[in-house]
């Protein structure tokens, strides 16, 4: 892999990890109403998830989901359905008390299943198998420098969120410890997973 091909790899992968997202917008959320070591497992779950995905496409997943359009409908109805019913969860979580029992609560294994149903995380994967892997000279030796770029990336972009959620975490207690700030932050997010879903739906 030459430097313009690895330059362009890195570009995309900063487009595509730092801008909003499923991953991201949960990085933050949790970062807010749990704080930064709670939010910790989801952070790991991310790259670990998506480097699972990475490789399955690398194989040849990808490719079939794409070919077989009852597939590829499977993955959206699945992400959208899980998207949904992770808004509910976040709008449900109206004080710090009440987060940090149950409220709002994704464990590493969700974590990393959410990116099996992420349209976001598929449209990335199969984009770096078809540009930078399938097709070219020793794709096992590209995917072994790619995987482990990517990873970085993934990892980096859901801490980056999740500090700046955790950072914010006092001033949303409110005045009075009230939560009144708390509730419409949860409120937002929750609608950005809401209109995330329905995006996944018309891609």
């Amino acid at each position: 892999m030459n430097w313009q091909e690895f330059t362009a790899l890195l570009v995309l992968a900063t487009a595509m990890s730092f801008s909003p997202g499923p991953n991201t917008t949960l990085s933050t959320a949790l970062g807010a109403n749990h704080g930064l070591r709670r939010a910790l497992p989801f952070v790991c779950a991310v790259p670990v998830g998506w480097g699972a995905l990475l490789l399955v496409c690398a194989l040849g997943l990808g490719a079939l989901v794409l070919a077989v359009p009852l597939l590829t409908l499977a993955v959206k109805v699945v992400g959208v359905a899980y998207l949904l019913w992770l808004a509910f969860k976040v709008s449900q979580s109206r004080q710090l008390s009440e987060a940090d029992a149950s409220r709002l609560n994704v464990t590493f294994w969700q974590g990393a299943a959410l990116q099996f149903v992420n349209i976001k995380a598929w449209m990335l994967a199969l984009a770096i198998v078809s540009g930078w892997i399938a097709g070219r000279e020793a794709p096992g030796m590209r995917l072994a420098i790619v995987l482990p770029v990517m990873l970085a990336y993934a990892f980096v972009s859901n801490l980056a969120y999740a500090l700046a959620g955790s950072l914010l975490r006092e001033w949303l207690t409110g005045p009075a410890g009230s939560g009144l700030r708390l509730r419409w932050f949860n409120y937002v997010m929750a609608a950005v997973l809401v209109a995330t879903a329905i995006w996944m739906l018309f891609i």
